[in-house]
C-alpha cells in the first residue's frame, strides 16, 4: 500500500506498507525531506511497524515521537505529516487526486436556497447522486446570513432590514454574519469527503481546503494568507472568512464568504457590531465601502469568478455540474420546512 503527503510550506512524505494480520508491517518512509541523524528515518520506521492498522493519525504521530531521541531533528517534515501518508496508504484518508470534481457556477437564486442546498446537496453526495464539488453562489436578493449559533436578536438589526427589504437567514455551520446583496461578494461551497482531512486539525482543515483559493487570488494579484481559524487576508485587511460542517454521513460542506464590494454604511444598519467585535477589528465608523478584491485586483467579479472556476477546474481536473430544478424543487421544500421558519431562523442554540 502506497500514501504521500505533502506538507504544506514543506516537504513530501512518502510511505509504503504491508497489512497483516490487521497490523502495519514491512513499512518504508521515503521523501525530499532531512533528518539528522540518519538513523532517525529507521526510528520513525520502527515505530510505525506492528501498529493496528486502524490507528489515528495522532496515534502513530504519538507513537513516532515516542520512539525518537533527544537530538534527532526533522527538517521540513513532521511525525503528524508521516501519519497523514500512512492514514491514506491504508485507504482511511483520501487526497484531492482521489476524488472526482464537479465545478458548479450558480444558478441565480432566492437567497434562502444557497444556504438550503448547503444541506440538501451535501445529502445528494453523501448517497452517491452527486459528484463532490466546488459550487459559486448567485443570489437575486440581499441578505444577511447568520451563523448557526449566533443570537439572531444580538446580531441583527430589525430596523436596518425591515428598511432595505433584506432576507435573514440561519446557515448550518458557525462563524459570523456575512451581508450580501447580489455582486458584492464571492462565495462558494466546497463539498467534499471528510477523508479528505482526516488527521487535520480543525485549524489546519480550514487552510488545507482553501489552498487552491489562495492560488487563485494570487492570479487575480492579492497576495492572501490565512488567519487562523478561519480568516483570508492580504497585505491590505481581511478579505473574507471561512465556516465549515462535517456530517455524520462522511461528507463535509466548507464555505467561504469574500467582501468584492460591499455599502458598509448599509451593512452597519442591518447587522449589530458589538463592542468587543469594534475593538477587535478596529472598524472605523466613518468607512463607506469594503471592496477589498475590487479595489486590490482592478477586476469585475464576473472575471474573478472565472479565474476561480478555471483554477479549481484546471488544478483537480473537475468537470462541469449544474444544479438541475430538481434540486431546486427539492431545496424549496426544505426551505419552507426549515430554513424560513421562525424557529429555525430565530433560534438560541
Amino acid at each position: 500500500m502506497h500514501g504521500e503527503y505533502k506538507v504544506p510550506g514543506g516537504k513530501l512524505v512518502v510511505v509504503d506498507l504491508d497489512v497483516a494480520d490487521h497490523r502495519l508491517t514491512n513499512v518504508t518512509v521515503s521523501g525530499d525531506f532531512f533528518l539528522e541523524p540518519d538513523s532517525a528515518l529507521e526510528r520513525i520506521r520502527d515505530a510505525i511497524d506492528g501498529l493496528p492498522a486502524s490507528s489515528s493519525a495522532t496515534e502513530i504521530a504519538t507513537a513516532i515521537d515516542n520512539n525518537l531521541r533527544v537530538g534527532d531533528v526533522l527538517f521540513g517534515v513532521t511525525s503528524h505529516a508521516v501519519a497523514m501518508a500512512v492514514r491514506r496508504a491504508v485507504g482511511l484518508a483520501v487526497d484531492w487526486d482521489d476524488i472526482d470534481f464537479d465545478v458548479i457556477h450558480g444558478p441565480s437564486v432566492d437567497p434562502q436556497l444557497n444556504c438550503t442546498m448547503d444541506e440538501t446537496l451535501v445529502e445528494d453526495v453523501a448517497r452517491g447522486a452527486r459528484k463532490p464539488f466546488m459550487r459559486i453562489w448567485e443570489w437575486n436578493g440581499p441578505q444577511v446570513v447568520i451563523g448557526s449559533f449566533q443570537s439572531y436578536s444580538n446580531e441583527i438589526d430589525q430596523e436596518g432590514i425591515n428598511k432595505y427589504g433584506i432576507t435573514v437567514t440561519r446557515r448550518i455551520t458557525g462563524g459570523g454574519a456575512m451581508f450580501m446583496e447580489p455582486g458584492n461578494c464571492v462565495t462558494y461551497s466546497l463539498v467534499v469527503p471528510t477523508a479528505l482531512v482526516d488527521g487535520l486539525s480543525f485549524e489546519e482543515s480550514y487552510a488545507f481546503l482553501d489552498q487552491w483559493c489562495m492560488e487563485a487570488l494570487e492570479k487575480c494579484g492579492v497576495k492572501a494568507r490565512y488567519v487562523p481559524l478561519n480568516d483570508i487576508a492580504s497585505e491590505l485587511g481581511k478579505i473574507g472568512g471561512a465556516a465549515q460542517k462535517r456530517f455524520a454521513n462522511g461528507y463535509m460542506v466548507h464555505h467561504v464568504t469574500m467582501s468584492y464590494d460591499i455599502d458598509a454604511n448599509k451593512m452597519m444598519e442591518c447587522i449589530r457590531i458589538g463592542k468587543e467585535k469594534l475593538k477587535d477589528k478596529g472598524t472605523r465608523s466613518a468607512v463607506k465601502r469594503v471592496d477589498p478584491m475590487r479595489s486590490q485586483t482592478g477586476m469585475s467579479r464576473e472575471a474573478i469568478v472565472e479565474v476561480f472556476l478555471d483554477h479549481f477546474r484546471t488544478k483537480y481536473g473537475a468537470s462541469d455540474g449544474e444544479i438541475t430544478e430538481a434540486d431546486l424543487t427539492v431545496a424549496r421544500q426544505r426551505a419552507t420546512e426549515k430554513f424560513s421558519t421562525p424557529e429555525w431562523t430565530h433560534r438560541i442554540p
